[in-house]
Parts: C-alpha cells; sequence; structure tokens
C-alpha cells in the first residue's frame, strides 16, 4: 500500500491576503461600532448617559482581520501553525474570561472555533495512503452503542449534581420542553416533508385545553394530559383536510394562517380564554395527590411530609424534570418505532416522491393526514405540560416566532435526526439562556455562533442519518464473501 505523496502547500500572495483582512475588519468597524461601541447608562438625578467603548470596538475589528488571515493561511496548508497558535491563544483567553472579562470570553470563543476549523484541515491535510479507509476500533463501536444509555444515566442522575440548581434545571426543563416539541414537528417536516409554519397552534391548543378544563371543571393535570393531545390531534386532522393538495410555498402560507387564526380566536372569545388576560392558577402537578407545599391543606399530606424530608422548593421542579424527561422519552421511542412501520416509511417516501407513492399504491391523504395528527399530538401534550409548568397562559405565549424557533431546531439538527434535534435545542434554547451574564454580548455572540454553524454544516448539525430500510448492501461490502452478503441481504429485508 503505497503513501500518496502529500502536494506542497500552494504559494501564497500577500497583499490579497491583507486586502481581504482589511475589508473584513471595515465591516466589522461598521457592525461593531454602533453594537458594541456606545452604551447607555443611568446617570445620577436621572435619565440616561451614554458611555464609549471604543477598546472593546477595537479588539472586535482586530479578532476578524486576525481571523481571516488564518483562514487564509489554513487553505493555503498551514493549518498546524494556525492549530497552535490559535489552542494556546483559547487558553490564555477563557482563563481571562473566568475572572470576569467579557471580551476576553469572546475572543476565547473565536479563536475555539479557529482552533475546530484549523484542526479539520490538519487532518485533512496528513499524507494518508491512497487506499486507505478508516477503520473503526470494535472497541469504539461499543461505545458508540453504549452512548445513549449513558445519555439516559446522566439525564436521570442530573438534578442532583452538586452544580445543578434551581436556575440550571429551569434551563434543562424549557430545553427538553423545546426538544419534544421538536421532535413532534419533525414527524411532519422531517419525515413526511410538509412545512408547517403554525405548528404552534397545536401547542396553544394543548395548553389551553388544561388551562380551560381545570378552571371551568376542575381537571387536575394527569387527567387533562390525554385529552390536550389527542384535541391538539383533532386539531391537525383539521388543518390537513384543507391542505391535502397544496405544496411547497403555499402550504407553508396555510399553515401560518391556521397558526394567527388559532393565536386570534384565543385573544378575541374572552368568555372562554380570558383573552388577553389569560388563564391563571393553573394546578400544578402532584405526586399521587400529594402537592408540592410546605404546608397541607386539611385532610392532604405534602410529598414533603409523606417521605420525611424538610420542604424545598426545588421538589417540585424535580418532579417537573422527570415528568418532561418521561414524556421526551416516550416521544423518542414512539417515533423511532413509527419510523420502521409502514406509516414511517410511507411517510419518507412522502417526502422523496408524491407521485411515486402514488404509484406504488400509497394513499397520500391518509399518509399526511397520519402526519399532521401524530406531531400535533406531541405539542398537544407538550402545551399541556407548559400550562402545568407556568401556572399561567395567555395568547402572547403562542406567537408565530415560537413557530420559528421550533422550526429552526429541526432544520438546524437536521431534517429526519432525533439526536440532531437534542442539539440545536441546547444551542438554540440552552445557549442564550447561560449566555444572558454576557449582557448586551448575549445575542451577539449568538448570531456569531448560528452563522458559523449554518457556514460549516448547512444541513444541520447531523444532516447525516441512515435510511430506514437499504434495498442494497452499503457501499465497500462488495469483496465480503457470499455468507457476508447474505447477511446483508437478510438484514436490509427486515
Amino acid at each position: 500500500m503505497a503513501l500518496a505523496e502529500p502536494r506542497p502547500p500552494a504559494g501564497m500572495a500577500i497583499l490579497p491576503v491583507l486586502r481581504d483582512a482589511l475589508a473584513a475588519g471595515f465591516v466589522a468597524l461598521a457592525l461593531a461600532l454602533p453594537m458594541i461601541g456606545f452604551e447607555t447608562v443611568d446617570v445620577s438625578g436621572g435619565g440616561l448617559g451614554l458611555e464609549t467603548r471604543f477598546g472593546a470596538v477595537a479588539v472586535a475589528v482586530v479578532t476578524v482581520m486576525v481571523g481571516r488571515i488564518a483562514l487564509s493561511l489554513i487553505a493555503h496548508g498551514a493549518a498546524v501553525p494556525v492549530l497552535a497558535v490559535s489552542v494556546t491563544v483559547t487558553g490564555f483567553a477563557l482563563y481571562r474570561a473566568i475572572g470576569g472579562d467579557t471580551v476576553s470570553g469572546l475572543v476565547g470563543v473565536a479563536a475555539a472555533v479557529l482552533s475546530i476549523r484549523a484542526a479539520i484541515a490538519a487532518w485533512r491535510g496528513l499524507p494518508w495512503p491512497a487506499d486507505a479507509r478508516l477503520v473503526v476500533p470494535p472497541a469504539v463501536v461499543g461505545l458508540r452503542r453504549a452512548l445513549p444509555a449513558a445519555f439516559l444515566a446522566l439525564a436521570l442522575v442530573f438534578p442532583f449534581l452538586p452544580f445543578v440548581d434551581q436556575r440550571v434545571l429551569d434551563i434543562a426543563i424549557l430545553v427538553l420542553t423545546y426538544v419534544m416539541l421538536g421532535w413532534g414537528l419533525n414527524i411532519v417536516v422531517g419525515l413526511a416533508g410538509l412545512l408547517d409554519l403554525g405548528y404552534v397552534a397545536f401547542y396553544a391548543v394543548g395548553a389551553y385545553t388544561f388551562g380551560i378544563l381545570a378552571d371551568s371543571a376542575g381537571f387536575s393535570f394527569w387527567m387533562a394530559l390525554p385529552l390536550g393531545g389527542l384535541l391538539a390531534a383533532l386539531f391537525g386532522i383539521l388543518l390537513g383536510f384543507p391542505v391535502l393538495r397544496l405544496r411547497g410555498d403555499y402550504l407553508a402560507i396555510v399553515t401560518l394562517g391556521f397558526g394567527e387564526i388559532i393565536r386570534i380566536v384565543l385573544l378575541n372569545w374572552y368568555e372562554v380564554t380570558g383573552g388577553p388576560n389569560g388563564i391563571s392558577s393553573i394546578p400544578r402537578p402532584s405526586f399521587f395527590g400529594m402537592p408540592f407545599r410546605a404546608s397541607a391543606n386539611e385532610g392532604e399530606t405534602t410529598f414533603a411530609d409523606f417521605f420525611g424530608l424538610e420542604f424545598s422548593p426545588m421538589h417540585r421542579v424535580i418532579f417537573l424534570y422527570f415528568i418532561i424527561l418521561a414524556m421526551a422519552l416516550v416521544v423518542n421511542a414512539f417515533t423511532r418505532r413509527i419510523r420502521r412501520m409502514p406509516v414511517g416509511r410511507a411517510w419518507e417516501a412522502l417526502r422523496e416522491d408524491e407521485i411515486a407513492c402514488r404509484s406504488l399504491g400509497i394513499n397520500p391523504t391518509n399518509t399526511k393526514l397520519s402526519a399532521f395528527a401524530i406531531g400535533a399530538g406531541f405539542a398537544g401534550f407538550a402545551g399541556c405540560f407548559f400550562a402545568a409548568r407556568q401556572g399561567f397562559i395567555s395568547p402572547e405565549s403562542f406567537t408565530f416566532i415560537e413557530s420559528a424557533v421550533i422550526l429552526a431546531i429541526v432544520v438546524l439538527g437536521g431534517m429526519g435526526s432525533q439526536l440532531g434535534i437534542v442539539l440545536a435545542a441546547i444551542v438554540l434554547i440552552g445557549l442564550p439562556e447561560f449566555l444572558r451574564e454576557l449582557n448586551q454580548f448575549r445575542m451577539l455572540a449568538f448570531g456569531a455562533g448560528m452563522v458559523g454553524i449554518m457556514v460549516w454544516r448547512p444541513l444541520g448539525l447531523l444532516a447525516h442519518r441512515e435510511p430506514t430500510i437499504r434495498l442494497h448492501p452499503p457501499r465497500g461490502t462488495e469483496s465480503r464473501g457470499a455468507e457476508g452478503r447474505g447477511a446483508e441481504g437478510r438484514g436490509a429485508g427486515q
């Protein structure tokens, strides 16, 4: 097995690189000057004052220029020196950031992203043999198979870790809620290929189902949970009928209008929904009838009294965490199972070619309606939990921006990827919450991260997904014996 001759790096012209860096620096200056250079502050005696931070602007401009030059060096074969320098800068900047230097933290994040880019380029530039293939050791394969169990164990013990407080647990509950919503929309968009911009309507139906039933009939969370999912699924079928013949942009416009219709109905049907005032005093979930309160009413036993614990507000938060974790795991298991059933394969076939589906005898009407109904049902369950967690709901919680965020989670994670949606929910929902300490730099850092992901992973964080069924063995198995080919054929047919 001969070694491939490494190609020498192409010569790099200095002047074009400098001109490119200066242009990038000018753009960075134009963006950073109004966003970072000026800050309004309260002054003594009332009113607002204006402070300048031209030093931070200079750091941002220099960082962009140096990063642009580093990218040019990487493109011309100097990835290893760039990697060494960027790793050093990352460590030093993050060390300064621990002491409270926000600007150093942003520089450290930029240097860390550059380090990853340089490491990838250095890996690809190694003199690999011409016919070399990546052989994954059996230990790595076993570790990969054990990862789901490890993540599940981490999720179960997460509330009891030393660094987890109520704020961290609240963020985890919020992320899991959006993970569940993303998995529901993934059935409609990722598997069936139907663009839905009004998904928040089903979320609202589930929440208001619990709120109205609790306010008028005294329903508890556990009694209203299945009703919220079923009613949302019914609304999904009602939405599916008018849009069966629509595709693409037309389908998106109709679903967007449906979401706005639901929001306006909730806003104006004052006698039932409370209008803009919403519904308050929604009961929280109880543990087999035992409330999470410091003192019990007559004839009741609180959770802390039953288990002999000292009352803590964390008990209720931990209980809510395990509820949404269990709901998300059930949704994940259901989705993974139904994808391997005929209806799941019909969804994927419908996404690829609807005309071919008709020729194979698949009923597009039933296929679309099943996707809308199941995806909407999951949103209804999540909405019911949202109402129980918040204790108050109003139409302002179910605007179009929520649908856009859920759709962004599905697209960013990778269409049809379950694990990708989890990662995207952490990035889009959890990361901005943790970055609140950056104050006015929070959205700047978040936007920069989103731009980086879209540049380097335009198809999503986990765009590659194994097909549900293989009609032919994968490439690279042709050299195996007849027994191996037979095993592949039997595995594909199952």
